[in-house]
């Protein structure tokens, strides 16, 4: 698992037996009518908010960033977000530990947001007290170390700890009892063998200790009441229990959490119990009794489960008591694990022995249209190139495949990845700096469409702020459901090339006057370049009146206007070198939130989302692209 020195913090204890929390006063920490929020809005409806480059209207948030001003946030400070809609019709959002210069650190754990449209998000509370989840985990992880012959850790105080990467859902239990259940992770950064803190001077030949996911669960979000259902699984190997008994500084090479040096990434760890995601095994009210859970990060892929349904613990090792009975985290093989109840393999990036592996984040959400599970998850390093990718199956722990129908299991050789991209770092050319570290995201459904959020960074330097990259500010965008090439059968989901607005007409209809005009399109490919280089840059491309293309590539285009779909029938100039002869875009209205061209405010435009054809391309493209908007409009 890799995260930046901006997400790493403190953490807090709580207690082995049924914890409830009461970490906020949401009376207090709603914002009153009218106050501004942390993109310079007035909350008020979007028909009349002003969308303005004022001082509070930057993307750069760092002049509020305090703790003292976290009501003004609104989606500022957002990272690893998971959003699930409540009962009260509000979408509530939560996080991992992560705050611009740590101004939450020693507040608390997993703030939490909500929001009625999605743009305008109001403070609920840290879900979890500075001193939760440490009693049982050490308890837990010291349980682990004497079995390993091992010291234990003698109190909290020894342990470095980070929170991260939760993930919420509502269930319904068989008894009637509705809950909004939140499982977490919470990260030991200690070497294994000595438990001194992770620094290169107290390197000690071992791996970094186990991460840990528990649970809690809340019939009252609003009020910020959770209960501690405490431990569900932990970081596992598969390289047995050859564990000698402690002599000297370092781990003996015996160990089989030996690590020769900080740069074998050949990792203990074969599941790394971080960044889980819950699905639902009912896709309506009705109940059932086993859902399912994926985790996992860089370490071999991710691990698909069963869970008990009113538990929340893994069904196959569930005790007759309905106690959590997952076994040791360790065994000689995967197949070993599986027994344990640790889940096997749903997804790997390359080949499958690869043990560590930049990918992260698994999201799943099933699409009741077409009877597909969508994961979606996280490629590379997250400060810059972060970006997402998607696969599907219509098994929610098994036989996922990206858009080639590669079994994304075993991808190929080296860290091949699955297509197509959702998102990517990126720069539109007509204002803004653009956007790195765009991905781990939540996946969710508002009105019958599907919505996709992230936090985005943003690049070195931006606006002269040295600390810029630091910057998270939360992504909500509509996903658009693109065709593979021209397959309208095929349909995958690509996030928006502009961030969600809820804009006053962005269910008008799309006329020939809204193309015809003056476009940036961008390419959304890998780059695998340093620092701001990594983004896709956009390129003007202009829809003739005469129905003709010129530009970054050439053609015709003829707009569908009853699906939103825009035909573009290519010349010998292609987006990317593709080998499509013809592309379909799909069309929607957003805000352009890079323009700012009438009394310096933003403007509602028209934009594209596509995918070339995985059947003529070996890598298909997945195509953004915008109307530039004139003065006069």
């Amino acid at each position: 698992m890799k995260r930046s020195v901006f997400c790493l913090c403190t953490l807090c204890c709580f207690f082995m037996t049924a914890t409830v929390f009461f970490t906020g006063c949401p009376a207090e920490n709603q914002s009153s009518s009218g106050s501004q929020d942390s993109l310079g809005y007035q909350d008020t409806p979007a028909s009349i908010r002003e969308y303005t480059y004022g001082p509070n209207g930057k993307d750069d948030y760092s002049a509020m960033s305090s703790w003292e001003k976290r009501n003004m946030w609104n989606l500022a400070n957002v990272h690893d977000p998971s959003v699930e809609r409540w009962t009260d019709g509000y979408y509530y959002m939560y996080q991992t530990d992560a705050s611009y210069g740590n101004a939450h650190s020693g507040k608390g754990h997993y703030y939490g947001r909500r929001s009625k449209d999605l743009v305008n998000w109001s403070y609920v509370g840290m879900a979890m007290p500075e001193n939760g989840a440490k009693a049982w985990i050490l308890e837990k992880v010291n349980e682990f170390r004497r079995e390993m012959n091992l010291e234990p850790f003698s109190s909290i105080n020894d342990i470095s700890w980070g929170y991260w990467a939760p993930t919420v859902k509502k269930v319904t239990k068989s008894d009637g009892t509705v809950v909004m259940r939140m499982y977490y992770d919470v990260v030991i950064d200690n070497y294994i063998y000595s438990g001194k803190q992770n620094t290169k001077g107290n390197f000690d030949n071992s791996w970094t200790e186990r991460a840990f996911i528990g649970m809690m669960e809340s019939t009252d979000p609003a009020a910020n009441k959770w209960e501690d259902k405490g431990y569900v699984l932990c970081s596992s190997s598969a390289r047995g229990s050859n564990f000698p008994t402690m002599s000297g500084d370092t781990a003996s090479s015996e160990a089989a959490y030996y690590r020769s040096s900080t740069g074998d990434w050949d990792a203990y760890f074969y599941f790394n119990a971080i960044d889980p995601t819950y699905i639902p095994g009912n896709h309506d009210e009705s109940y059932t009794d086993t859902d399912y859970l994926i985790y996992g990060s860089w370490h071999h892929g991710f691990a698909g489960l069963e869970i008990d349904r009113d538990t929340g613990f893994p069904k196959a090792t569930l005790k007759a008591d309905k106690t959590n009975g997952i076994g040791l985290p360790w065994a000689d093989s995967p197949e070993g694990l599986a027994s344990n109840g640790y889940g096997t393999r749903v997804y790997c990036r390359g080949k499958s022995t690869n043990a560590w592996q930049p990918s992260e984040g698994p999201e799943v959400l099933y699409n009741k249209k077409d009877n597909y599970y969508y994961m979606f998850f996280a490629n590379e390093e997250l400060s810059y190139k972060y970006h997402t990718r998607v696969v599907r199956s219509k098994n929610p722990i098994s036989g996922y495949k990206d858009i080639y129908g590669r079994d994304a299991i075993n991808i190929g050789s080296g860290t091949g990845s699955c297509f197509p991209i959702v998102t990517h770092p990126y720069k539109f050319k007509n204002g803004g700096d653009g956007w790195v570290g765009l991905s781990h995201c939540t996946v969710f459904e508002k009105d019958g469409d599907w919505f996709y959020a992230s936090q985005g960074r943003l690049p070195e330097n931006a606006g002269g702020n040295a600390h810029s990259n630091a910057i998270m500010m939360g992504h909500v965008r509509k996903i658009l459901w693109c065709p593979n090439g021209t397959d309208t059968a095929d349909l995958w989901p690509i996030a928006s090339p502009e961030r969600y607005a809820n804009i006053e007409n962005k269910d008008a209809d799309i006329t020939e006057s809204d193309i015809a005009g003056t476009w940036e399109h961008i390419n959304l490919v890998q780059r695998n370049k340093p620092g701001n280089d990594v983004m896709d840059v956009s390129e003007y491309v202009y829809f003739n009146e005469d129905k003709t293309v010129s530009g970054a590539f050439d053609g015709t285009w003829k707009l569908d206007s009853v699906n939103k779909y825009l035909t573009v029938t290519l010349g010998s100039t292609k987006p990317n070198g593709i080998s499509d002869s013809q592309i379909i875009l799909v069309l929607d209205r957003e805000l352009d939130w890079e323009s700012a061209v009438d009394n310096n405010k933003r403007v509602a435009t028209v934009v594209y989302a596509g995918i070339s054809s995985a059947k003529v391309n070996s890598s298909p493209t997945t195509f953004w692209g915008k109307r530039v908007p004139s003065a006069t409009e």
